[in-house]
């Protein structure tokens, strides 16, 4: 299937502002874009393009003083698959683990595993290794956490969000990330686009998404506490420890967002690239 999506951010600056912006389709799906989400500025001015220490793809500009909207709009080809599913996946020990996994074990800005290493253990000790634990993990954030964007705070880090049990889907995937760390699962953080495709009805107006990653098996799988349910068509922007390393827009100076739209729907079922 040809899918759709891009995202507009308008945005208001009391003074010129360098600006880093995390919101092109991650590297590994580049060969899937029929047509790039390549940034757009409005008033335009230079953009330097970068991977950061992840991978990601970054664009790095000043925004003048005023109004600046940045827009990007692509076009990519998707299987039609849904994320696999391998309840099989072992978890492996930690001395087992490669190296460029075990990063992925430690405690982070809003993933402070240290800090609930005695919970996890206590709640979820006792259930099965590999796949199964981290479906309980999931399980039991999806119904711990009540969505509200009312419950929205850029601050709330995944301790807060056992204790508070409200957020936003960056909280459920912060919680379940640090969860997961805390068990020995090597987990990361991941925001992107997750579709309606699929779905019997849009439930909301569409936003950018946060699921995580886990390393199971020799490989990494696709977990999403915040649905926990089947889903299509979603597409990475970018991963990390946590989203401190993903932000969608970071401003070194204030900013104050005036516009936001964000769209991802499946256009037609015409052959994707050969």
């Amino acid at each position: 299937m040809r899918i759709n999506l891009g995202c507009r951010i308008s945005i208001e600056l009391a003074a010129p502002t360098p600006l880093i912006c995390l919101l092109n389709v991650h590297y590994s799906r580049a060969s899937d874009l029929e047509r790039p989400d390549l940034l757009l500025t409005d008033p335009g001015v230079p953009v330097e393009a970068y991977r950061d220490g992840f991978g990601n793809w970054c664009n790095r500009l000043v925004a003048p003083e005023g109004r600046m909207t940045m827009t990007t709009d692509g076009t990519l080809f998707d299987a039609g698959f849904s994320d696999p599913v391998g309840n099989e996946a072992q978890q492996h020990a930690v001395e087992q683990l490669p190296v460029e996994a075990l990063g992925f074990l430690l405690p982070s800005r809003y993933c402070e595993s240290d800090v609930l290493s005695e919970f996890a253990w206590d709640r979820f000790g006792d259930t099965p290794l590999g796949w199964s634990r981290v479906q309980a993990v999931c399980d039991f954030v999806h119904t711990h956490i009540r969505f509200g964007y009312e419950h929205s705070r850029p601050t709330r880090t995944a301790a807060e969000a056992l204790n508070e049990g409200v957020g936003v889907c960056r909280d459920f995937t912060h919680l379940a990330v640090a969860l997961c760390r805390a068990l020995n699962i090597p987990t990361r953080y991941c925001t992107g686009y997750v579709s309606d495709i699929g779905q019997s009805a849009p439930i909301r107006p569409m936003d950018f998404a946060a699921w995580m990653e886990v390393y199971l098996g020799g490989q990494w799988w696709v977990f999403d506490p915040r649905n926990n349910d089947t889903r299509f068509g979603r597409v990475l922007i970018a991963r990390g420890r946590d989203a401190a390393d993903v932000p969608l827009i970071h401003s070194f100076g204030r900013h104050d967002l005036t516009g936001f739209e964000v769209w991802i729907h499946q256009i037609d079922d015409a052959p994707g690239p050969a």
